[in-house]
């Protein structure tokens, strides 16, 4: 239906995307637990001598409306941060919009979901203990029609920002994410969904 369907056809398959999505939770939750470990013995390190790459690795919860009918779901995400003196960094993102904000929802909506995997740039300062930050991610999006009807695989791309929150040296609450994703390849004419998204960040090294 688009050649871009070539380039991701793997991600078509039900049992990929299951395989896929279990692996990026175990990445993450590996890294998160590794972080919790160096925090037990690493020592504060001053500002002036700290390394010039930072990673960190989060999960959040998010409430999106999907363009398609206007369809409110929530979701689920996991994401990795790797920011620089600089300011300038790199984030990659896996988003999973399956669950309806009200167990109501029938008619165009029903079994209507979203998936994303993104990764891009990102531009972020520290204010105090917050750091709010821009984005511009791009990546794929797989979408499931209402009543599983048809699915399908294509270019999402993906400007947003929010701010994180320092609650100790190595935790940060993303107090809010908010993302505005295009699909400029959908089948019925390019769509648009919005979301804001609050989740916990770890900080790696």
């Amino acid at each position: 239906m688009k050649s871009f369907h070539d380039f991701v056809q793997a991600w078509n398959g039900t049992a990929g995307m299951r395989a896929g999505r279990a692996g990026l939770f175990a990445v993450v939750l590996l890294a998160v637990w590794q972080g919790a470990g160096l925090t037990a013995h690493a020592q504060a390190v001053p500002a002036a001598e700290a390394g010039g790459t930072r990673m960190s690795a989060g999960g959040a919860v998010s409430g999106y409306e999907l363009g398609y009918g206007q369809v409110k779901v929530v979701g689920a995400s996991v994401f990795v941060d790797f920011d620089t003196k600089r300011h300038f960094g790199v984030e990659g993102e896996a988003r999973w919009s399956d669950f309806h904000l009200s167990s109501g929802q029938k008619g165009p909506g029903a079994d209507e979901t979203a998936s994303t995997y993104l990764g891009g740039l990102r531009y972020s300062r520290y204010v105090g203990r917050f750091q709010p930050y821009a984005k511009a991610l791009v990546g794929i999006g797989r979408f499931n029609y209402p009543y599983n009807f048809a699915t399908e695989t294509d270019l999402v791309v993906a400007p947003g920002g929010g701010t994180d929150f320092r609650l100790t040296r190595r935790v940060r609450w993303r107090v809010v994410d908010f993302e505005y994703q295009f699909w400029p390849q959908f089948q019925f004419g390019m769509m648009s969904s919005v979301g804001v998204s609050t989740g916990l960040r770890i900080k790696i090294f």
